[in-house]
């Protein structure tokens, strides 16, 4: 374990040693592909070979969040605020020591919390209960990140051990694809120009991790850090909130000046008196990208009570496995009523695309 330390410490002060530029390049790209190679290695000795055992936290609800952040910023008091979950509350740090779940409830969506143990630096290399901790964040459909309005550079520090531990906040998945072949080299096919990648580059980071025969395919620009993320293919690709906490300890004139300087999209609360709650609710549940399906059953009238909380791009052949996979198989078509249909009623396919609000009435082969 401290052999592997070393080579990442030493490889880690290289990279941050080396001026980058058109010379340099190619020698980076191979420290970048041979220290994601080791932190792996990290990982997998660190977890016994896995991504670390988690809490074992049974997932509840319409979607699932993680309250992330240094020891005492408030996260047992925001989760206590948000759900009618009984997360212990102290002015010491370390006091959640256990992933404690609560629900929220907002726009008729079920929103599982989980307020995890505070992060602490080095996390992602397993300090204090790290690696667990982490490994619970990858399941999860979003990231609320909280922080002391105070120690804003926390946020930073967070998201460094989020990106180490291999998540990838408010992004999406490059769209390369790597098939890889018995033989014929690696042959490279890219749709656009690629302006920090070259063909020495891409095969040097490909045989750093034993691929020599491969078809690899780009259609988007990409970094070397997005190629190797690529090549691993365990990256959790995650939107997340960022929740500035404890405004009430500011004065106004403080506050307002903290917030014109600070960047980013984020939501200003006091977990301890309730201040702006309801923003940070709205700006979770539209950061999940949920939508409401009302069901109509044939011949009656529509439920508009409690609909179906499905996500954003669902279709109708979703909704039929979340009723019963009866549904899909003696599927005949759907009536459609709302935003997605071009009249109300209307005739569609399980292909058909939903949207918020959308009404349907699924008919089925009895």
């Amino acid at each position: 374990m401290g052999d592997l330390m070393e080579k990442i410490s030493g490889i880690e002060e290289e990279i941050s040693n080396t001026p980058y530029n058109k010379a340099t390049q190619h020698h980076i790209g191979k420290l970048k592909a041979k220290l994601a190679q080791l932190k792996e290695q990290l990982t997998k000795k660190k977890s016994g070979g896995g991504g670390g055992e988690g809490f074992g936290v049974r997932k509840e609800g319409d979607a699932s969040i993680v309250l992330v952040g240094f020891p005492s910023s408030g996260k047992s008091t925001l989760l206590n605020r948000l759900t009618q979950a009984k997360s212990r509350i102290g002015s010491y740090e370390f006091t959640t020591l256990d992933a404690i779940p609560g629900v929220m409830e907002y726009n008729n969506a079920r929103i599982q919390i989980l307020d995890l143990p505070g992060i602490i630096e080095g996390s992602y290399r397993g300090r204090g209960r790290g690696r667990e901790i982490l490994s619970m964040v990858r399941t999860t459909d979003l990231v609320l990140i909280l922080v002391d309005v105070a120690k804003t550079h926390q946020i930073g520090e967070i998201k460094k051990e989020l990106y180490e531990a291999g998540l990838r906040l408010d992004t999406k998945k490059p769209n390369i694809r790597i098939k890889k072949v018995d033989r014929g080299g690696i042959k490279i096919i890219s749709s656009v120009e690629l302006k920090n990648l070259d063909e020495k580059l891409i095969k040097e980071i490909l045989s750093t991790y034993g691929i020599h025969s491969a078809e690899i395919i780009f259609h988007q620009d990409a970094t070397v850090d997005e190629l190797i993320d690529v090549v691993l293919d365990n990256r959790a690709y995650i939107p997340s909130v960022i929740a500035l906490n404890k405004i009430d300890t500011l004065g106004s004139e403080q506050l307002e000046m903290l917030l014109e300087s600070f960047t980013g999209d984020f939501v200003p609360v006091s977990a301890k008196k309730g201040t702006n709650l309801g923003k940070l609710k709205k700006k979770i549940y539209g950061k999940l990208n949920l939508i409401r399906i009302y069901m109509k059953p044939q011949g009656e009238e529509a439920d508009l009570k409690e609909p179906l909380i499905m996500k954003k791009g669902s279709r109708v052949r979703d909704v039929c496995r979340e009723i019963h996979r009866d549904f899909e198989r003696n599927f005949r078509y759907a009536r459609v009523w709302g935003k997605s249909a071009k009249h109300p009623g209307q005739k569609k396919g399980l292909d058909h695309m939903l949207k918020d609000g959308d009404v349907i009435s699924i008919i089925i082969t009895k």
